[in-house]
């Protein structure tokens, strides 16, 4: 394996149910500090099939934090600073689409952002800089995870909008039905501002949309219920531990990660004059911009 393929770093992002994945080695939790405040939890670093990788639970071990309280900022920065290249997300959704039921995968590839309550950039004054959004997730990834998503049998959809709302509280049905006509395909709480946040980190990122359920849209199905997505979820985690278990060492033999250009996002996006630059809050980008601010 060449030296290229070795700096790749395999990050994971997603519920408890996740994380353990058969053949995951040398497992330590370590802690990683930001400068833009606490992750949700230590991350946990490990090797699949030589494959470097890099877990990190988005609500905290034991799903402490609820959507709107999760620092989605101080998450993308630790795993920039673990080194992650690459980041799966793997998430939970409500289906606003007949054929797309509960039990099956969905590699999103648009967004619609109906957050309000969170940050939602690493820059700001001082620093102002603008990241093309125009395909927020990465097809070379999308495309490796459809691949190991079939070859192991897992039923899944490639494509989809994403509706993320602010939650906690589940759609009204007359909301579940707006996003249906707006074309959205599933729903969930907590894909924005991650997507927006690892593309100004210039990390590869895609999505595995999980359905649990129906939202509330549909009249054959009951009202979405806690009860009723943990047992899908339960149902759901092995697939996924599955499916990252065949997608590390396609990852890992994959030539053309370095020029992915995810990993350019940054190279004209800054706008402000370097002599007008906020010294501080360039000290805090150091691993989120550090390669484009360090000759400039």
């Amino acid at each position: 394996m060449d030296t290229a393929r070795k700096r790749e770093v395999l990050g994971v992002v997603g519920g408890s149910g996740v994380y353990g994945i058969e053949g995951l080695r040398n497992q330590r939790w370590q802690r990683v500090d930001s400068p833009f405040g606490e992750p949700s939890d230590e991350l946990l670093f490990g090797e699949l099939d030589e494959q470097e990788l890099v877990f990190l639970p988005r609500h905290g071990r034991g799903h402490e934090l609820p959507p709107s309280e999760i620092n989605f900022r101080a998450n993308i920065d630790a795993l920039k600073r673990a080194g992650v290249t690459d980041l799966i997300s793997v998430s939970a959704v409500g289906s606003l689409r007949e054929h797309l039921h509960p039990g099956m995968f969905v590699i999103i590839d648009q967004f619609i952002d109906r957050t309000i309550a969170r940050a939602k950039s690493f820059f700001g004054k001082g620093l102002v800089a603008h990241v093309s959004m125009a395909h927020p997730v990465c097809a070379r990834l999308g495309g490796h995870i459809e691949f190991a998503a079939r070859e192991i049998g897992i039923d899944v959809a490639r494509g989809g909008t994403y509706l993320v709302m602010e939650g906690p509280q589940f759609s009204s049905m007359a909301e579940s039905e707006l996003y249906r006509t707006w074309n959205c395909d599933v729903i969930g709480m907590t894909n924005m501002p991650e997507a927006k946040l690892a593309r100004e980190a210039e990390i590869c990122y895609a999505t595995i949309a999980m359905v649990t359920d129906y939202d509330c849209w549909h009249p054959h199905h009951d009202d979405v219920t806690v009860d009723a997505i943990i047992k899908v979820l339960q149902a759901n985690a092995d697939n996924a531990r599955r499916l990252i278990r065949h997608l590390a060492p396609r990852l890992r033999d994959d030539a053309t990660a370095s020029r992915c250009s995810c990993r350019s996002a940054l190279e004209h996006a800054l706008i402000t004059a370097p002599a007008a630059r906020d010294l501080a809050l360039v000290e805090r980008l150091d691993a989120i911009a550090g390669r484009v601010l360090k000759n400039r």
